[in-house]
């Protein structure tokens, strides 16, 4: 049984594109694996708090030397992780905001970037805690970007991902939904196309 952690973090929540786009995926998945299991977190719905010095602070506290106020939050970012660790498969809708991803999507990569729990730096570098789980990145943008420089949204999201462990990271871009309706129609055709062929 394969348990899927979908990340969704467009500001028109399920109406969203990427969202829409990453429920196909789960859908088609669903047709090659009755028994898979979804946890879903809605990133625009419930919102991460932004990391600030307290926080990081009660992230590098020994769990059993916080107060309460540690306690509550440090709750957020071990919720998140709990869920990450439970996964087999890593799917993230991450439209494109600004040349770079939803700022509740990186406020999600801080909460679960914690030293010593998903990644720990070693006397050769950095190394990633999350290694035996596939990712898929469903990627929106209403210009076309991919393999141009102006693409700053790909490389950091795998770089990042990749900093955890998680791998092979998969990319769908659904690009140009901003250049006209024919262009945007046959660009999330193409993309639902491509997810079935991950699915299958």
């Amino acid at each position: 049984m394969t348990h899927v952690l979908l990340i969704t973090s467009s500001l028109n929540g399920t109406d969203g594109h990427s969202s829409r786009l990453a429920a196909r995926y789960i859908d088609e998945l669903r047709g090659t694996e009755p028994d898979l299991t979804v946890t879903h977190r809605d990133l625009a719905a419930d919102p991460p708090p932004h990391l600030d010095g307290a926080t990081f602070r009660a992230f590098a506290t020994p769990a059993a030397e916080r107060d309460a106020d540690q306690r509550e939050r440090t709750a957020w970012s071990d919720r998140a992780i709990a869920e990450l660790q439970a996964a087999d498969l890593v799917v993230i809708a991450a439209p494109m905001y600004n040349f770079g991803v939803p700022s509740v999507l990186k406020s999600w990569m801080d909460h679960v970037a914690r030293a010593g729990i998903t990644f720990r730096y070693t006397e050769n570098g950095p190394e990633g805690l999350l290694t035996g789980r596939r990712a898929v990145v469903v990627s929106t943008r209403g210009g076309r970007y991919a393999g141009t420089p102006a693409d700053s949204h790909t490389p950091f999201v795998e770089t990042f991902l990749g900093f955890l462990g998680l791998g092979p990271v998969e990319f769908v871009h659904a690009e140009g939904l901003a250049m006209g309706e024919d262009r945007a129609r046959s660009s999330l055709e193409q993309a639902g196309d491509e997810l079935a062929r991950l699915a299958a």
